[in-house]
């Protein structure tokens, strides 16, 4: 595993974004929620993410994987070598580690993510026909009640 590949990786899932944090860490992160992290210089771990309950228990048992440090009570792991996963492996566990933070994410920004991959600028249209009902609802109240008080 490079930083390369790791990159390719993790931007080719939608809405992903990279910033360089804390210095010298990059992170890539989803609508600004993180999902992984490797530092771009010497470190004592190579590469962190979120695991899943079952995953973290499995992974923190094999050689050279860890609770991540400052974040494994929210279940990341971090390695501590670069072939501590094969990339089968670790580009399944950083899908997973991607799809759990993007599944905690409102549904209408999941939905504006999806359609901003596809292409389609959906997200503005589909309030449209919200915001035409409301302002419909209200102008009939609106003549109801002056309706009301021209008959009093």
């Amino acid at each position: 595993m490079d930083v390369d590949w790791l990159r390719e990786l993790c931007l080719s899932f939608a809405g992903t974004t990279e910033q360089i944090q804390w210095g010298y860490d990059l992170v890539f992160k989803v609508s600004g929620k993180m999902f992984a992290v490797t530092p771009l210089e010497p470190a004592p771990v190579c590469l962190s993410f979120k695991a899943s309950p079952e995953s973290f228990a499995e992974l923190t048992e094999r050689q050279n994987i860890i609770p991540a440090p400052y974040m494994a009570r929210a279940q990341w792991v971090a390695l501590q070598t670069r072939d501590a996963l094969t990339r089968d492996e670790l580009s399944r566990l950083l899908r997973e580690s991607y799809e759990m933070v993007f599944g905690k994410l409102p549904k209408k920004t999941q939905e504006m993510i999806l359609g901003s991959r596809s292409g389609e600028a959906r997200a503005g249209n589909k309030k449209e026909p919200h915001r035409k009902m409301r302002r419909k609802k209200a102008l009939k109240k609106k003549a109801a009640k002056e309706k009301r008080a021209r008959g009093r």
